[in-house]
């Protein structure tokens, strides 16, 4: 029996031993993947668009940078980086395959095939060398993964120095009487809308109770800095409905 085998960890509100979380998530991305960008709109009511572009207003892309967008499913935010930033490269790793196929099936990866790799990998363990990107992202992602903190430990190590961090997740409002209101939508309407979007009810209960269970703003950033980084900051988008967190490997 491993370590993991014994340990703990959450998926959704139910506790599962560490080493079957991977799995069960896996699933969860291999049932929506067709249905991911659609899911996308139905979770945040379409606003995840505007929090996108808002994380690449923040980044900045430069021409000539490498980027890993971990957790990249369908590639939206490497098309996005890639368009503002002529001569740059972009990988997208994600852990489920189908993911990554319904991103290729999209215009702009063919449009960018050159400058586009798509890699099936874990974020707790990354498949590349130490020093090797200058900007590291993982959008709605992070909070899906079993240990974070290994993430975070693995996005400093293949960052060059001077490379950035850059997390969108959701978040937790920091006014209590719109964080109930918030969760009545998330519990009440997305599982719904999920099984009328995708026939999948239970993967959207999921997602939903995934964000519950997730750090807030400063417990996230206290995470980030002990992980190496310097510079820590975050901005709430949407009165904290989701969170920019961004960092630098100094």
């Amino acid at each position: 029996m491993t370590e993991s085998d014994t340990r703990t960890t959450h998926f959704g509100f139910k506790d599962v031993p560490e080493g079957e979380k991977a799995g069960m998530v896996h699933g969860v991305f291999t049932r929506v993947a067709n249905k991911y960008d659609i899911m996308n709109d139905v979770m945040s009511v379409g606003i995840h668009r505007l929090w996108k572009d808002a994380m690449m207003d923040w980044l900045a892309p430069r021409p000539g940078q490498k980027l890993l967008d971990v957790a990249g499913g369908t590639g939206d935010i490497a098309f996005r980086f890639l368009k503002r930033a002529p001569g740059a490269e972009a990988t997208v790793l994600d852990m489920t395959e189908s993911m990554l196929i319904e991103g290729q099936k999209r215009a702009e990866a063919e449009n960018m095939a050159e400058r586009l790799s798509w890699v099936v990998g874990d974020a707790m363990s990354l498949p590349f060398a130490n020093n090797s990107f200058d900007v590291y992202t993982i959008s709605f992602g992070i909070r899906n993964v079993t240990r974070i903190p290994d993430a975070l430990s693995e996005a400093f190590r293949v960052l060059k120095p001077g490379g950035r961090l850059m997390v969108l997740e959701f978040s937790q409002l920091p006014n209590p009487a719109m964080q109930w209101a918030y969760d009545k939508y998330s519990f009440n309407v997305i599982p719904v809308m999920g099984q009328i979007v995708a026939n999948d009810r239970e993967s959207y209960q999921y997602l939903v109770e995934s964000i519950r269970k997730f750090p807030d703003q400063e417990t996230f950033a206290a995470m980030i800095r002990k992980a190496g980084f310097s510079q820590v900051k975050y901005r709430n988008l949407t009165m904290g409905v989701a969170a920019l967190h961004s960092g630098w490997k100094i």
